[in-house]
């Protein structure tokens, strides 16, 4: 039974820094990529960063670019997302998720990723 828990959520003041982890387990990952997303209040699930699960490129929205690095410690199998300069647009529900094979194109669509976590909340008060 494949299972992505997330951890490390919080409140936060604006400008501050949150490190968001995300522990795997269930099954082999080799072949799959690891995703980020988030649900602000109110609002549609949104893409935030992606890597490989053997490393390489990494993928993030725009938004979070220069402020959020995503990377994988594969030892632990664990997820890492650290978040820098948080700002209030920032708050939202942090899911990971694992998508098999997902190419290079298809990153950041929530449909190409399988399995999810139950989500942490992020909160960054002006």
């Amino acid at each position: 039974q494949v299972q992505l828990v997330e951890s490390g959520g919080g409140l936060v003041q604006a400008g501050g820094s949150l490190r968001l982890s995300c522990a795997a387990s269930g099954r082999t990952f080799s072949d799959y990529t690891m995703g980020w997303f988030r649900q602000p209040p109110g609002k549609e699930r949104e893409f935030v960063a992606a890597i490989p699960w053997n490393g390489g490129s990494t993928f993030y929205a725009d938004s979070v670019k220069g402020r959020f690095s995503v990377s994988i410690d594969n030892a632990k199998n664990t997820v890492y997302l650290q978040m820098n300069v948080l700002k209030p647009e920032d708050t939202a529900v942090y899911y990971c998720a694992a998508g098999f094979r997902v190419l290079g194109w298809n990153y950041a669509s929530s449909r190409v990723y399988r399995y999810w976590g139950q989500g942490t909340q992020v909160t960054a008060s002006s």
